[in-house]
């Protein structure tokens, strides 16, 4: 498939199909050939655009970009069932992006359930990390320890029992024309930060969108844990540092 152009923010990228792990995943690509490559991780209910201007930011900054739409997630590949979309799964999908760049190493930065599969290829594949960047999403085994014995934690995590429930969790996020998905943009986010024509395109995004994903988690195979084996710099929350280049 011939790469088209696409318009984010105020910079252009190219938008083609990668094939990773048995999927086809559609990836934005910006920045030099050469440069050195960083994946961007889309989380929940969202997908490539919404790294739009940190697409234009780093590419001007001498980076190669990819900004995939994991599977599940708008135009890649949607596989049938829970098992398939595993975290072990999705993880191998970005090492596999990787491999398509002809790359040894990347560095990956994670945003919501992004910054999840990210923490997985941490512990998973850490010799294809340079550097990894978590975005609200806690270290798994933190997150386990303060399901176990925060009742605030507990209550704020209670949607995921919620997407667990059949049928549900996709007739909400439908109704009222996607309301809900408006909702959670606008109500997780500063004032301004999403123009109409940006809450129109998540509309459109989602249409297309599978929502096995959304059950997988509390299915998927115990993560390894990651971090402190890995060797390689990690950040996470609020306090990560911005991407550096050395030199």
């Amino acid at each position: 498939m011939s790469p088209c152009h696409v318009s984010y923010g105020g910079g252009h990228g190219a938008s083609s199909e990668i094939a990773t792990n048995g999927v086809h995943l559609h990836v934005v690509q910006a920045g030099p050939p050469e440069g050195p490559l960083v994946i961007l991780l889309h989380g929940f209910p969202e997908f490539w655009y919404g790294w739009r201007n940190q697409i234009e930011f780093l590419a001007r900054l001498g980076y190669r970009v990819w900004a995939p739409d994991q599977r599940g997630y708008n135009t890649s590949d949607k596989p049938t069932g829970i098992g398939s979309y595993r975290v072990d799964l999705l993880a191998a999908d970005i090492v596999g992006l990787i491999d398509a760049a002809g790359c040894d190493r990347a560095s990956v930065v994670g945003h919501d359930w992004g910054g999840g599969v990210g923490w997985r290829i941490a512990g998973a594949y850490p010799q294809r990390l340079d550097r990894l960047v978590v975005l609200n999403m806690p270290h798994p085994a933190v997150f386990r320890k303060r399901l176990r014995t925060s009742l605030r934690q507990l209550l704020k995590s209670f949607y995921i029992l919620l997407f667990q429930i059949p049928r549900l969790p996709e007739a909400r996020i439908r109704a009222r024309n996607w309301r809900l998905l408006e909702h959670t943009l606008l109500g997780s986010s500063r004032p301004g930060a999403f123009t109409a024509e940006a809450l129109e395109r998540y509309r459109e995004a989602s249409v297309t969108t599978r929502r096995d994903h959304h059950h997988a988690p509390l299915v998927s195979r115990r993560p390894t844990e990651a971090g402190s084996s890995s060797g390689r710099p990690t950040h996470s929350g609020s306090d990560a540092a911005p991407l550096g280049r050395s030199g």
